[in-house]
């Protein structure tokens, strides 16, 4: 084989290499939740960073059931990054069957721990309902099956001497979906577990008279899960809410997995702590994302390259 041949024939297998790299782009997909919610406006907030902060990747967004199925997509390594609950988060780790994890997802890994989501549960002023225990009887939804919002809602339940069987109706609806029925008169209330000021029950409360109602501080004792605080919805949250309504909090985390490489998940963890205002520009719960709460309370280990990131901040010794 003479030289010119050997030289085409290393040429083209450069180029076939480099062919090869150019497929093997990097992606970040963000997971979310239902586009009523939380979840999702930030979710786009944050694809729009990578964008602008990782080019070399094309970033993407996908609307799913949330925490739970999040969760398994990452086990999977279909996602880059989501959002969940902590407690969903939690049962994860271990591997609680019951709420949708047929074993330990070992392969997650934390990127930050970021806002609390509140458990706030909503009904039309005309039901009559002002307590947990008025809920009895009535037509309520829950959130979408095995989210993280109707895993709040059976938590919640429960401790109050509840379950689905007290109420007249159970649905396992969005948000949004939830919010309409209500304005139709097919439901009398819902339990939303998100920010606060969150986009349906904003609109729920301009539409119809609401009532918060609240969740006493000894039935999140009875909860028994350290994730499960006790908070306010504050007084002027929504339309019509005149007083300060005790419920329960949980904290809401980033999380990727062990696939995703230390410099991905570093660059991930960077721009997000670098654009800030462009997440509460999202949404005002962001504003409660800070550096001191990022890897307070993690349920499981970082990820090495937000765990660098951190270092660097002086955040982790």
């Amino acid at each position: 084989m003479n030289r010119h041949i050997r030289g085409f024939i290393a040429a083209a297998a450069i180029g076939l290499g480099l062919s090869g790299a150019a497929q093997a782009q990097q992606f970040v997909n963000v997971l979310t939740g239902g586009t009523s919610g939380i979840y999702y406006p930030l979710g786009v907030a944050l694809s729009q960073i990578f964008g602008k902060e990782i080019p070399e990747a094309k970033s993407s967004v996908q609307s799913t059931k949330a925490s739970v199925e999040n969760l398994n997509l990452l086990q999977a390594g279909r996602g880059e990054i989501g959002f969940t609950l902590g407690d969903a988060l939690s049962d994860a780790w271990k591997g609680n069957e019951e709420v949708g994890f047929k074993a330990p997802l070992k392969k997650l890994r934390a990127i930050a721990g970021i806002y609390p989501n509140y458990v706030q549960i909503v009904a039309s002023a005309d039901s009559g309902i002002k307590t947990l225990d008025d809920l009895k009887g009535k037509r309520v939804s829950v959130g979408a099956p095995r989210s993280g919002t109707e895993l709040n809602a059976r938590a919640v339940f429960k401790a109050a001497g509840m379950t689905y069987k007290d109420f007249a109706k159970v649905e396992y609806l969005p948000f949004g979906e939830s919010v309409e029925l209500i304005k139709n008169r097919q439901l009398d209330a819902t339990l939303q577990s998100a920010g606060l000021g969150v986009a349906s029950i904003r609109d729920l409360a301009t539409s119809v008279k609401i009532v918060v109602v609240p969740v006493p501080a000894d039935v999140i004792a009875k909860i028994g899960d350290p994730a499960y605080q006790s908070a306010v919805i504050p007084a002027g949250t929504y339309d019509g809410q005149s007083g300060d309504v005790p419920t329960a909090a949980i904290n809401n985390f980033l999380v990727t997995h062990e696939g995703v490489s230390d410099t991905v998940a570093y660059k991930m963890t960077k721009a997000l702590f670098e654009n800030l205002e462009q997440m509460v520009s999202a949404h005002a719960a962001a504003k409660r994302i800070s550096l001191e709460g990022a890897v307070k309370g993690l349920p499981l280990p970082l990820h090495p390259g937000a765990e660098k990131f951190y270092r660097e901040k002086g955040v982790l010794k």
